[in-house]
């Protein structure tokens, strides 16, 4: 199970204000319902923390190490394409030779596929997975455990209706709050200026990581928590914005010195997707960072000292936590430089990329 142990994908919401106090009476109310009464539509609840046919919701089966945890369940009976297609053949030859015609009608095909799809679907076991969310009630902090917009959307819906809380996505536009940022050019190129242009602030924040990892080292001081460092790793994702946008990825080699990537960069190309590693002293954070959707992939913790099950759990949400701080200063860190410097930004990344050696 991803939370608890191993790597896991990321995405991270917060919430406007504190879930209800009956929170565990709603997850029961929506709580994934019987597979056998799944049709052919897609049922999707929430389950207990302790695996995905845990449908008895109760407090203690929703809580863990002080944080409320549970699954989103989507499950659905699916049909081999391979099965359907030869149970449809068997039937029109089974109408051929009953009506001695050599073709069967466009009208009769139809309802031998209707017919044999409803068989099929009664008789096919339905097919589940799961997604595991942590709740943190301290800071109304929501951790999803995936990182595609279609899972980010099936979640949040579901959150809304459970708890009519609308979980926000952590992502620049929330970040920036009122203050808006234009996108930079490191090269002189011109850049998209309509509104139907193409504009990922994103993309400007892991360039701008990735000059800051190697001209200032990448440290960073975080309230509470101390100095971290930040270093970029490929494989490295480069995408141009606007009309013609396009995609380059460098994974050969050394992907940050290679000349691919300052071929990319001297283009106007920006960075979309790169691994990131955080450290403070001898503990690391590494993950897997997509620009353009805010999330994560392959991230992974410190080694833990916990060793009960719900203590461990609680140190890995609570390094979790840490990361989310970490990361948001570092963004933080990344506006300020843009806001008041803009010029001097622009000029020292220009600087940085001309004068970049590549092997």
């Amino acid at each position: 199970m991803p939370f608890e142990r191993g790597t896991f994908p990321l995405t991270i919401f917060k919430l406007s204000s504190d879930l209800p106090e009956n929170a565990h009476e709603l997850i029961f109310k929506h709580k994934a319902g019987n597979l056998e009464d799944i049709k052919d539509e897609t049922q999707v609840g929430w389950t207990g923390c302790n695996h995905l046919l845990d449908t008895n919701i109760d407090e203690e089966n929703i809580q863990l190490g002080g944080f409320l945890f549970i699954n989103l369940r989507t499950a659905k009976r699916k049909i081999a394409a391979t099965q359907l297609k030869a149970d449809i053949k068997i039937e029109e030859l089974a109408h051929i030779r009953a009506s001695g015609y050599p073709e069967l009608s466009r009208k009769k095909k139809k309802e031998i596929r209707e017919d044999v799809l409803e068989r099929l679907m009664d008789e096919a076991s339905p097919q589940f997975n799961g997604t595991q969310v942590v709740i943190d009630q301290t800071d109304n902090t929501v951790y999803f455990g995936a990182s595609s917009i279609a899972a980010s959307d099936t979640f949040t819906a579901l959150f809304n209706d459970t708890f009519s809380i609308a979980p926000i996505q952590v992502v620049p536009e929330e970040m920036m709050a009122e203050e808006k940022i234009m996108s930079s050019s490191y090269t002189g190129l011109q850049l998209p200026n309509s509104e139907d242009d193409e504009f990922t602030p994103g993309r400007d924040f892991l360039t701008w990581l990735w000059h800051y990892s190697e001209i200032h080292g990448g440290e960073i001081e975080v309230n509470n928590y101390g100095n971290f460092s930040v270093m970029p790793e490929g494989p490295l994702t480069f995408a141009s914005e606007g009309q013609g946008a396009f995609e380059s990825v460098v994974r050969k080699g050394n992907p940050l010195n290679s000349a691919e990537a300052k071929t990319a960069l001297t283009t106007g190309k920006k960075l979309k997707k790169a691994n990131l590693i955080f450290a403070r002293l001898d503990e690391i954070w590494s993950c897997s960072f997509d620009a353009d959707t805010f999330s994560f992939s392959g991230m992974k913790l410190p080694e833990g000292e916990e060793m009960e099950y719900a203590s461990r759990f609680s140190e890995r949400i609570n390094n979790l936590h840490i990361f989310k701080e970490v990361f948001k200063t570092y963004f933080k860190k990344f506006l300020d430089e843009i806001s008041n410097k803009n010029e001097t930004i622009n000029a020292d990344i220009a600087k940085w990329i001309q004068e970049r050696i590549s092997l």
